[in-house]
């Protein structure tokens, strides 16, 4: 409809001009004299000018557009730069360039609109670059750049849209944590996983005789030389556990922050060298098996760049459902929420019972406190050896210290 409108609005500017030029003819044909001929000659340029700009083809430009990465991370700055090309280098006097942003980015009231008004004349060549701050969580696809241009004096302006692609994705911003294993609770026989045990070689604790199956690297060559056999160096043995990270995707305003405190749990889980599992269901069914691998982790921030609080079933309901699944494993229930329901509650003092170790993280805005029905909550929880903590935005970091009250 929109086009329709503008397409009469053009042949009405066009006949308009027309129809002025005609008039200043006739005047100074049937009326004579200098003024009315220096008054036709001095309409006749500016109509010939906006007659041929409304003539001059904009659907021949060569559009592109450049983005200066295709991944970016919360906050980061995008730079945008349109490339116009003509073959014929027809005088313009103005030329005004839009990207027009998706729906979701011309929302944000902090984008300003990619918008310039460029003076292109006799260019051939037409550049325009821009900058959008703060760039939003999710998945992003430019498809439209919009150009328009007149002559002088506003008689003819036309407008066309070009189709020019671009996609990129704003990963979720993280914070370093130090995860790490709730000690209490495994003195309590509340052991995280099936022992599994594995050596940490960035620090050796001794030496001692080859045996077979060493790694060659693992040789040390001082000791081999100092006692004339061979010597290998002995490391720690670590043991390592499975974690499960369940995220609330039930609609939330605090549903950012859910999405870098997840973010930041499974990056630091895999930095510690424990396997990480993740469990996000909304409108589709996200669930990553238990792996410890930089492309497991790639994968999973690939989700959450994407995801967006649109669960249709509670909390309480996933949790029921999907808890028993990994406590079968021998997983330790990472639960990642922004509400403390009585229903989650009630769900949680069941299968607590069966959990080797869960952790509740209640996330909060910046400044946000702890409600009093929220503290009833948390503290009945802990009665149920069900570690709780509440973690504002903002101090991500305090996430495995002591209990800290917001």
């Amino acid at each position: 409809m929109k086009s329709f409108f503008l397409k009469i609005r053009y042949v009405w500017k066009l006949v308009s001009l027309l129809f002025f030029t005609a008039v200043t003819f006739a005047y100074a044909m049937f009326q004579g004299g200098f003024v009315s001929w220096f008054l036709f000659y001095s309409f006749l340029p500016i109509s010939l000018y906006s007659l041929l700009v409304a003539l001059y083809p904009l659907r021949t430009f060569e559009v592109t557009r450049a983005i200066n990465q295709e991944q970016f991370s919360v906050g980061e700055k995008l730079i945008g730069t349109i490339t116009i090309e003509r073959a014929f280098p027809f005088p313009l006097f103005y030329l005004v360039v839009e990207d027009v942003l998706p729906e979701k980015l011309s929302k944000l009231m902090e984008m300003q609109e990619p918008k310039k008004l460029l003076y292109p004349w006799f260019k051939k060549k037409i550049i325009m670059s821009y900058e959008l701050s703060r760039m939003p969580r999710g998945e992003h696809r430019f498809t439209q750049v919009r150009v328009r241009t007149g002559d002088l004096f506003g008689l003819i302006d036309k407008e066309v849209t070009f189709d020019v692609e671009n996609y990129f994705l704003v990963y979720p911003h993280s914070v370093d944590l130090s995860y790490r294993q709730n000690e209490k609770q495994f003195e309590q026989g509340a052991a995280s996983s099936k022992a599994k045990f594995w050596q940490d070689t960035t620090m050796a604790i001794g030496i001692r005789d080859y045996q077979p199956g060493d790694r060659f690297s693992w040789i040390d060559w001082k000791s081999t030389a100092r006692r004339d056999r061979i010597m290998t160096k002995e490391f720690e043995q670590m043991q390592s556990h499975d974690v499960v990270v369940m995220m609330d995707r039930t609609p939330s305003d605090v549903f950012e922050e859910i999405v870098t405190f997840s973010a930041s749990l499974a990056k630091s889980i895999i930095k510690s060298g424990a396997k990480l599992g993740f469990v996000s269901i909304g409108s589709e069914k996200s669930i990553f098996s238990i792996g410890e691998t930089e492309q497991h982790l790639q994968q999973i921030y690939y989700h959450l760049a994407k995801t967006d609080c649109d669960s249709g079933t509670s909390f309480a309901e996933i949790a029921e459902t999907e808890l028993p699944v990994w406590q079968s494993k021998n997983a330790t229930p990472l639960l990642v929420t922004s509400a403390l329901s009585l229903d989650l509650v009630r769900k949680l003092e069941r299968l607590g019972s069966r959990s080797h170790a869960t952790l509740v993280f209640l996330v909060k805005k910046e400044g946000e406190r702890i409600t009093s029905e929220e503290k009833v909550m948390m503290d009945r929880l802990i009665k149920r050896k069900i570690i709780t903590k509440a973690v504002g935005a903002g101090r991500f970091e305090e996430a495995f210290k002591e209990v800290s009250m917001l």
